[in-house]
């Protein structure tokens, strides 16, 4: 299994200030940093937007760990990709800065298992039509999250993600986790409508003004 990567592909928008909160944005299996830079747009003025291309080389996109089923990752491969985004995010983003993760699909387990594996490293975390990573070697105990702001988003027709995924990522971070969680269902499937767009913006600018 691979497990050294290439230094990280990363597309900007937003504010060019090193200082100014920075919110990450993680694309889904198979896609690339291009195609979700184009959020940026629709969401607040004021930070700096991040892209990053995942690691592995898949389909002619890109993805953020090996699989052993949709929506579960391989430990071992998760593992490794989160030492490489740590990596990359503590040189662009040391203490103080404030970072918030946006991941949709395979980004949001992605993101979801930096937030379980460091709660307090991150101002906000947004889990966009995905799952978080269970089994697979993240902690996702009772009260995990304690306090941690976190925006979840689900699709009430997405057959993308498996049913019972889904329904453990909801109740876990409405309930067991602890986090202070704004959650959205869409009557859509598996993607981001513009209604979803524009609670994750509002929420977004309330993280800065907390």
């Amino acid at each position: 299994m691979e497990t050294t990567f290439r230094d990280p592909v990363v597309a900007t928008a937003g504010s060019a200030d090193p200082a100014a909160p920075l919110v990450v944005l993680l694309h889904g299996r198979g896609s690339n940093e291009r195609e979700i830079l184009g959020l940026a747009d629709r969401l607040p003025a004021g930070p700096a937007y991040a892209a990053v291309r995942a690691p592995i080389a898949e389909g002619g996109g890109y993805a953020w760990f090996a699989n052993r089923g949709i929506g579960r990752p391989v430990a071992e491969s998760l593992s490794s990709t989160m030492s490489w985004f740590r990596t990359w995010l503590d040189a662009v983003a040391p203490g103080g800065r404030p970072v918030v993760l946006v991941g949709f699909s395979g980004g949001a387990a992605f993101a979801g298992g930096l937030l379980l594996a460091a709660p307090a490293r991150f101002a906000g975390t947004a889990i966009l039509y995905g799952t978080l990573p269970f089994d697979a070697g993240v902690p996702a105990t009772p009260g995990r999250l304690a306090g941690a702001p976190v925006f979840v988003a689900h699709g009430e027709q997405d057959r993308v993600i498996p049913a019972e995924l889904l329904a453990r990522t909801w109740q876990y971070l409405l309930t067991e986790s602890g986090a202070a969680a704004h959650s959205r269902r869409d009557p859509g499937g598996h993607g981001i409508t513009g209604r979803t767009l524009a609670e994750l913006g509002a929420w977004i600018d309330g993280l800065a003004a907390a």
